[in-house]
């Protein structure tokens, strides 16, 4: 008797024609590949183990790729300024647009992580900076550049950093300090390459050429992506069985759980009882204003002083150039225990350092001058870049971290908003670039007086409470001595004769 048959649907199991007894039969002759995928066990890679360095290349290149890139935007500027007929303010808010969104897209960057992994997500962030990327060259206006090389690759190149920088924790254990400084050498790497490579796509192809080729150059971050696989952790997951939750209205449900999401990922709290994180968020966000416009006005500054458009675009790959030496330099002498109670001292001095540098650079405009500038500002900037998250863990407890992170990051990313557009009316109204140098250097020197000032005055309230604490251990221990072991001192009493 001829087996039956019905097409197509003998794959999904919805055959009315199949008996029971042929049922299995017929399932087994469609569905081979699920039992040989049963004993075909997923490959999980260990921590610290061999391909744990080849993940570690991987972060260097996504971070070249994503935080390098914001400092070549200068190069542009002056481009897209001439193309699109647009003021220095205009023309500002793309860096800006760019530099914000990468920095506050973190808090949903951390929830993507959390559902898809961070392969995925890395893949995800190459696709849409590279998406970003092609669109933007096609921009008829700065409207649509903004939402497109700004909002899309900014998003895309955050979910490719931070996924990328998560992973290392799952991979690194033991070398874990070591594996983070290597990778950030991938930003200095990025600094270096990517003006070359701008100026050098610029002068051939255009800018519009020269977008549609960073197109296919954030691709490789897909790539990265791909190389990341999953890696067995020693924690397994713990499963609860809780009740049911009770049942709500659906608008009650979606802001319940939209504040959940919030408050799970932005630590609010902490800043209304934490006093020195509230300290350090508001001078961080206070010397934003001022830290990213050398990235961005550093060229264009050259240029107006007769530098050549190449010895131009070499000034920000010194920059880079330097920092793959001192950061991770700075990132070793900031780890060790000697310097665990002054970190945050090191952080405003190293702000201090650099507003100072900045006058130097409104100084003269020559390129010589201008070289060494680029030098000093490389110092200051790799103890910016190696202590600002380690201060953070200094002043929140660990299992606050993230939490803390995420907020910081959002409220800095609304300062890098702000910083370039605020610069371009200033040039806008003097049509002098020394004054945007001068702003930088105002912002970043009076953040390191209110850090440094605050930190110290924080640290002498700690200090007065722990001696009156002290005192007080000290005199009750006295009493006790003196009244002798078999003795009880009688209490106090205080009567109360007028209110």
């Amino acid at each position: 008797m001829p087996r039956p048959t019905c097409g197509p649907l003998a794959t999904s199991g919805r055959c009315p024609s199949v008996t029971p007894g042929t049922w299995a039969a017929a399932t087994l002759a469609v569905r081979p590949w699920q039992r040989r995928q049963q004993r075909m066990p997923q490959a999980l890679e260990r921590a610290d183990g061999s391909w744990a360095w080849v993940v570690l290349l991987a972060t260097m290149v996504t971070q070249g790729l994503t935080l390098g890139f914001p400092t070549c935007i200068g190069i542009f500027f002056t481009e897209l300024q001439w193309e699109f007929q647009a003021s220095n303010s205009e023309t500002s808010w793309f860096p800006s647009i760019l530099t914000a969104v990468l920095h506050m897209a973190g808090p949903l960057c951390s929830i993507l992580v959390g559902r898809f992994g961070c392969r995925v997500t890395v893949m995800l962030g190459g696709v849409l900076a590279s998406l970003g990327m092609v669109a933007s060259s096609f921009s008829h206006n700065l409207s649509q550049l903004y939402f497109t090389a700004g909002f899309i690759t900014g998003l895309g190149m955050c979910f490719s950093f931070q996924s990328s920088i998560t992973v290392l924790g799952f991979y690194f254990v033991r070398r874990r300090v070591l594996a983070n400084a290597l990778a950030s050498m991938g930003v200095s790497l990025g600094i270096t390459l990517w003006p070359l490579l701008s100026r050098y796509l610029l002068e051939n192809l255009g800018w519009r050429g020269t977008f549609l080729v960073f197109g296919g150059v954030f691709l490789h971050c897909c790539i990265c992506g791909a190389i990341i696989r999953p890696v067995a952790t020693s924690v397994a997951p713990e499963t609860k069985e809780c009740p049911p939750p009770p049942p709500e209205t659906p608008a009650l449900g979606c802001l319940a759980a939209c504040g959940r999401t919030i408050q799970r990922h932005l630590a609010f709290d902490i800043l209304r009882h934490n006093t020195g994180y509230c300290v350090y968020i508001l001078g961080v966000m206070w010397s934003v204003l001022g830290f990213p416009l050398p990235q961005v006005f550093l060229v264009p500054y050259a240029m107006w002083h007769s530098v050549d458009e190449q010895q131009a675009a070499l000034l920000i790959s010194i920059i880079g150039f330097s920092n793959i030496f001192l950061r991770p330099l700075a990132g070793l002498m900031a780890g060790r225990p000697a310097f665990a109670s002054h970190r945050k001292y090191l952080f405003s001095l190293a702000l201090l350092l650099n507003g100072l540098t900045n006058l130097v650079c409104a100084a003269s405009g020559d390129f010589w001058v201008l070289v060494g500038y680029c030098l000093a500002y490389s110092v200051s900037m790799s103890g910016i870049g190696a202590l600002i998250f380690q201060v953070l863990m200094d002043i929140v407890p660990m299992d606050q971290f993230p939490r803390a992170l995420g907020l910081f990051t959002v409220l800095d990313g609304l300062a890098f908003l702000i910083s370039p557009p605020l610069a371009g009316l200033l040039l806008d109204a003097t049509n002098n670039f020394s004054y945007v140098f001068y702003m930088s250097s105002f912002f970043l020197i009076s953040a390191a007086l209110f850090m440094g000032g605050s930190f110290y005055a924080l640290q002498k309230k700690e200090q007065g409470k722990q001696a009156v604490a002290a005192d007080a251990l000290e005199r009750d221990l006295f009493l006790e001595a003196k009244d002798g072991p078999g003795k009880q001192r009688s209490p106090e009493i205080m009567y109360v004769t007028s209110v």
